[in-house]
């Protein structure tokens, strides 16, 4: 396994729509392996493959709940391939997200609470599930990315514009690589 390089807007790859996996193959689980090494190293809660070089429809996460208080958080790692969201409740809920190309920065962003999905696992099996909370809302934060769209593509242009003023800063003093 390896630790991948993250891209970071302004990168263009980040805008380009990823690809549909045709099948699961070795190479994939490998990536899928990297991908969550990449993940847990940064740390982050979900990764999709465009975000270390492969528009590919692949994502990752895993939430990593704590056990209990004070307790080493439970690895649930899922992973996401060809994830398609079938329904939306229409309950939108905020909720502050940050991003690993984005980093250091958050905002809160309104999204339907309750999603029912369907995707493949990396065996190639197909899942249907209603998912709820905070894996809902990031799966569609991590789906975003497959259509090259960023949690900051949510906000209003004075609150995207702002974030990424102190991204830039931040860059500039060098506290995130440029």
């Amino acid at each position: 396994m390896a630790i991948l390089p993250i891209y970071e807007t302004p990168d263009p790859l980040l805008r380009q729509i990823s690809k549909p996996v045709a099948e699961v193959t070795d190479e994939h689980r490998k990536l899928i392996a990297d991908m969550f090494e990449t993940m847990y190293d940064a740390p982050g809660i979900g990764l999709a493959a465009v975000q270390v070089g492969h528009p590919i429809r692949i994502l990752v996460i895993d939430l990593q709940e704590p056990e209990e208080e004070g307790g080493e958080p439970v690895k649930d790692p899922r992973v996401f391939i060809n994830p398609e969201i079938l329904e939306t409740s229409e309950n939108d809920i905020p909720y502050t997200e940050g991003c690993l190309s984005v980093p250091e920065q958050f905002a809160d962003v309104m999204r339907p609470d309750r999603v029912k999905a369907r995707w493949l696992d990396e065996h190639g099996e197909r899942h249907e599930e209603e998912i709820d909370g905070l894996l809902a809302v990031c799966l569609q934060h991590e789906m975003d990315h497959l259509e090259g769209v960023l949690f900051i593509d949510h906000l209003s242009k004075l609150k995207r514009d702002m974030v990424l003023k102190k991204l830039a800063k931040m860059r500039k003093q060098g506290r995130v690589a440029a």
